[in-house]
């Protein structure tokens, strides 16, 4: 597969990626090199990466306790503290292994360490691979709410090397699709529609279906690098599901949801309001109601979830002037930006959900 280039670095695809890291690591006279990974990059994918390696730097490894509810800032001090225990400078090069939580974050570390460090990410989940990986976006949560604390930076390099997918549970790789299929609404209807009957997928091409998720997005930050205009497009979904998600992390008598099955429940909420508003036709939104139905349980929920919910809206970064911003379809495969939606049709499309 051919590298992407995105806004000042490469997204390079399996081997290819290796050889690239190599000859980046000759040709750059770092002091040495941090792996950040979590508990589960450190015991599956670690042993998988380091044999590519080639190099005489000194190499440490630097751990934290996996899960969405350790993207914090206090694990951030930690690993601070690690890399000034260990010698970091300004010369020195992080390597991010592993998916969102582990991308977002390393990357968030090494863009404030000494004001900023370069790093590479190595995404290692399907949902990092299409989505948290690319587009420069790094941070972590504050409390239960998502992503709020941040900073927009470049990585050096991507590499996306699919067989980490092999470490993956069936449940990540779901959590992993909703941002393709997202991709396809928003921007793709062939894209989209190549996912209609999953059963008729040959997975011996699904590379190339990660490599078009990739394309997708990147061609949307390009134009749009820091979120002003058509970049909000990615948010398809994600107004509510974001919602969602951090109302389940927070509330002990709810499962926590991976992020991909928020923001599947969030796209079928925000394509309801969608036709509600005339932008698609009652049969696109039966084709997507039904489609991510197929791909994902349904979420229970109860009549007294519904307004702790809502309130959280306030806190969406998208919001401008106190007014929630949504990013609705226009028809499967366009998009429509800075809708303003109101309190009773969220209702009615969590009533349509339910039924």
């Amino acid at each position: 597969m051919q590298t992407i280039q995105a806004s000042n670095y490469p997204i390079y695809f399996n081997e290819k990626g290796y050889e690239a890291l190599n000859l980046h690591l000759k040709e750059n006279k770092y002091s040495n090199l941090f792996i950040i990974v979590d508990s589960n990059t450190n015991e599956e994918c670690l042993p998988l990466f380091l044999p590519y390696l080639e190099t005489e730097l000194t190499i440490e490894i630097i751990e934290f306790e996996a899960g969405e509810e350790n993207k914090n800032i206090e694990t951030c001090v930690q690993i601070w503290n690690v890399l000034t225990e260990l010698g970091a400078d300004r010369k020195s090069l992080v390597i991010n292994l592993g998916g969102g939580v582990v991308t977002d974050l390393g990357g968030f570390v090494a863009s404030t360490f000494k004001r900023g460090i370069d790093f590479i990410n190595i995404p290692t989940t399907l949902l990092s691979m299409v989505d948290a990986s690319v587009g420069g976006k790094n941070g972590v949560d504050l409390g239960n709410l998502k992503n709020q604390i941040g900073v927009f930076n470049l990585p050096t390099m991507v590499i996306v090397d699919t067989n980490y997918l092999e470490t993956l549970p069936q449940n990540e790789m779901r959590s992993g699709l909703a941002e393709m299929l997202k991709h396809g609404l928003i921007y793709d209807k062939a894209y989209w529609e190549q996912f209609l009957d999953l059963k008729a997928i040959d997975f011996a091409d699904f590379d190339e279906l990660i490599y078009r998720s990739v394309a997708i997005k990147n061609e949307i930050v390009t134009l749009d690098p820091t979120e002003k205009n058509i970049r909000k497009s990615l948010n398809f979904g994600h107004t509510l599901g974001h919602a969602i998600e951090s109302y389940f992390l927070e509330n002990e008598n709810k499962t926590t949801l991976l992020h991909g099955e928020a923001i599947a429940v969030g796209m079928i909420l925000e394509s309801y309001i969608s036709f509600d508003k005339d932008l698609i036709s009652e049969s696109e939104y039966i084709q997507i109601k039904t489609t991510i139905k197929s791909i994902f349980d349904d979420i229970i929920f109860l009549e007294n979830d519904i307004d702790p919910i809502l309130e959280l809206l306030i806190h969406d970064k998208k919001n401008e002037y106190g007014t929630i911003q949504f990013a609705l379809i226009e028809g499967i495969g366009k998009i429509k930006i800075n809708q303003s939606v109101e309190n009773e049709l969220i209702l009615k499309a969590f009533s349509d959900y339910k039924s």
